[in-house]
């Protein structure tokens, strides 16, 4: 049902999503069958990111967002939060000639106040590097919660109605989206098509609640270092086995 045990292995590649959002589960996990310290899980995680961002540009996804870091993440040991926080630098550093070659565009959802001012400064400048490109989005969600996205938009109207600039008859869900973190996405492509979860977890994690409120999600027991270009092209066969009816029939 979830894309775990599907045992029909023709690749369909018709449809392909616009949108794909990635839960990257299973650096730690996939270090320590190698008897490896967690984090040398994360730095291999960083190397599949760059790998699937090309495979998904050159397949034709518009938007990439993928779960860097969450709001929750802070609460893991000191040590290996701040190794995490330093990995954009070194991704940044590393791959986004490559990606700026492949006409990758670098964006960002979530908190930036909390983020390490080295993390903040590489993240800048590689949103400033790409900016003109017309490619691919990666997004990134980096320190990002999806519960307190939708509180800080409440938040928002809420002002904005007190400030009499907006009436309460006048909140749809259109305004509401326009409020979100995602709004500075192509109006088409805000919202995910698919939504993958590597490491075989079955729970979204707070990532793009709203958004993802009609996407197709995929979950599979591939650790996400472990996740490649034909992972993705089998994650999207799947999706085009899919028939999306958005509550109609």
């Amino acid at each position: 049902m979830f894309g775990l045990k599907r045992k029909n292995t023709e690749l369909i590649l018709d449809k392909i999503p616009k949108h794909i959002g990635i839960i990257m589960d299973g650096n730690g996990r996939w270090a320590k069958k190698r008897l490896q310290p967690r984090v040398m899980g994360h730095k291999a995680g960083m190397n599949a990111l760059q790998k699937v961002t090309i495979a998904a540009s050159e397949l034709g996804v518009k938007v990439l967002t993928v779960y860097a870091f969450s709001t929750e993440n802070w609460s893991r040991p000191e040590d290996e939060v701040k190794f995490i926080m330093n990995l954009p630098v070194e991704f940044f550093d590393k791959y986004v000639p490559e990606l700026h070659k492949n006409n990758v565009r670098i964006q960002m959802i979530g908190e930036r106040h909390r983020l390490p001012k080295e993390t903040l400064a590489a993240l800048e400048k590689a949103l400033e590097k790409t900016r003109h490109n017309s490619g691919l989005v990666l997004n990134f969600a980096l320190n990002y919660g999806g519960r307190a996205e939708i509180v800080e938009t409440v938040r928002e109207i809420a002002q904005e109605v007190l400030d009499a600039r907006l009436n309460p008859g006048d909140i749809t869900e259109d305004l509401i989206s326009g409020h979100l973190m995602t709004s500075h996405l192509p109006y088409l492509y805000r919202d995910p098509d698919l939504v993958i979860r590597t490491s075989g977890e079955l729970r979204t994690s707070n990532f793009l609640p709203w958004q993802i409120a009609y996407s197709e999600l995929y979950f599979t027991n591939k650790l996400w270092p472990d996740f490649d270009e034909s992972a993705l092209k089998e994650a999207i066969s799947d999706y085009n086995r899919r028939h999306r009816r958005f509550g109609g029939l």
